[in-house]
């Protein structure tokens, strides 16, 4: 009933939205007549905030339309290559460019769409030939195509490796960190070719190391809390009606509840910016609440299996993790790199936490690990903004560089990056 009176407030607030947008024009717009009057900036820059905190955001496109290589460009395009009921392998081709290592980047499915990564790929696409998993809004989601699980979304993993083919370099942001190594792990005990490197960046591997306000939010709830509180069904207005999902505006609330003096302090500075008619910086606050504010609902199943297997009983490293009845072993893992990312002010995933894969895939020589904590970076900025750009891209690009080569074949000895 929650997810329905929400979207029956937000219908009510398009007429207001509409009214805003108006009057921004009406007292902004330089040719209007009434934006030559004392205080119509203020007024004009009042209307456009509360037009931005009335409407919807959907998701946004990638924009990247070309890529240097070298000292040349090239057009890029979007190609969907592989279709599931809940997520699309999205391909950025470069048409014409020479051949360059393959990387698959799998986006977290934990609130916000793939192109928060925008960053990630940009810098990617420079260097290497770029995939990645476009998450599909839950909502939007049929429920004759049935449920997803915690384990469908290792079997996508499998099959989206699979289809990329060996040699392949995989890198995980954040959630998807855990089902990208169990998926790998299975792959290896079963004989599978498995990624030439695996790049983990932010993940909660083992959330006991440095927990964080989000993990203690999560431990100190039972899960029958989780399941009466923040589990919905969808309204009868979408594709997904009646699914039940964990809907994206309760999961912005938990984003915005972290830091809400930071954004708060961020739209009065967007308004100050109006009226001082700084278009620079309120375009950059416009680009980040524009990705920021676009969120998408889970799937229930999924997201109540992963906060029970992942931050409540920590199945992944206590050895205990099943996924369709196999044990996942990720010491069964021996012919990947591995190379760890962690920002030293992260307040989602704790210092440690992705470092713990190291312990965990005992099967990977010591020289083929890696592992750098970024000083002064939190968690957006490992894969995003300036310093992911500076300091970070740059050792991807080197790591993945170096363990390059002929692609592995089950059964020969580890590659050494």
């Amino acid at each position: 009933m929650l997810y329905q009176l929400y979207d029956w407030q937000r219908a009510a607030m398009e007429p207001w939205r509409a009214l805003a947008q108006a009057a921004n024009e009406f007292y902004g717009h330089p040719r209007s007549p009434m934006s030559y009057l004392p205080g119509s900036r203020n007024v004009a820059a009042a209307f456009d905030l509360m037009g931005r905190l009335t409407q919807r955001y959907e998701r946004n496109g990638f924009g990247i339309t070309t890529a240097r290589v070298g000292d040349r460009e090239f057009a890029v395009t979007e190609a969907f290559e592989l279709d599931k009921p809940f997520c699309r392998l999205l391909h950025f081709v470069k048409e014409g460019a020479p051949a360059q290592p393959r990387v698959i980047v799998f986006a977290p499915l934990s609130g916000h769409f793939a192109t928060l990564l925008r960053d990630t790929v940009k810098a990617l696409l420079a260097d290497h030939d770029v995939w990645i998993t476009d998450w599909i809004d839950a909502k939007e989601v049929p429920l004759s195509r049935g449920p997803f699980h915690f384990d469908d979304y290792v079997d996508y993993v499998r099959e989206f490796l699979r289809f990329v083919g060996p040699g392949a370099h995989a890198v995980s942001v954040c959630q998807p960190t855990v089902p990208v190594l169990a998926a790998v792990s299975l792959m290896a005990a079963a004989g599978e070719a498995t990624p030439r490197s695996l790049t983990m960046m932010g993940g909660p591997i083992d959330t006991r190391s440095s927990p964080t306000a989000v993990n203690d939010f999560a431990t100190h709830r039972p899960m029958s809390w989780f399941e009466s509180k923040v589990v919905q069904r969808v309204p009868i207005r979408y594709p997904g009606f009646m699914r039940r999902v964990y809907p994206g505006f309760l999961q912005f609330a938990g984003f915005v509840s972290m830091n809400p003096d930071r954004h708060f302090e961020s739209h009065v500075q967007y308004y100050q910016h109006l009226i001082q008619g700084d278009g620079g910086s309120a375009d950059a606050h416009r680009r980040f609440y524009d990705e920021y504010n676009a969120v998408m609902d889970l799937p229930a199943e999924y997201y109540l299996e992963t906060v029970d297997r992942v931050f409540h009983k920590h199945l992944l490293p206590r050895g205990q993790l099943k996924v369709r009845g196999e044990r996942v072993r990720p010491e069964a893992i021996k012919g990947s790199a591995l190379f760890t990312i962690e920002g030293e002010l992260d307040d989602i995933s704790g210092t440690g936490q992705t470092k713990a894969a190291h312990d965990l895939c005992r099967g990977i020589p010591a020289k083929s690990k890696a592992h750098f904590l970024a000083p002064g970076v939190g968690h957006y900025g490992i894969f995003s903004g300036r310093k992911y750009r500076e300091m970070i891209y740059p050792k991807i690009r080197e790591f993945i560089a170096r363990c390059d080569g002929p692609a592995k074949v089950p059964g020969s000895k580890p590659a050494r990056p």
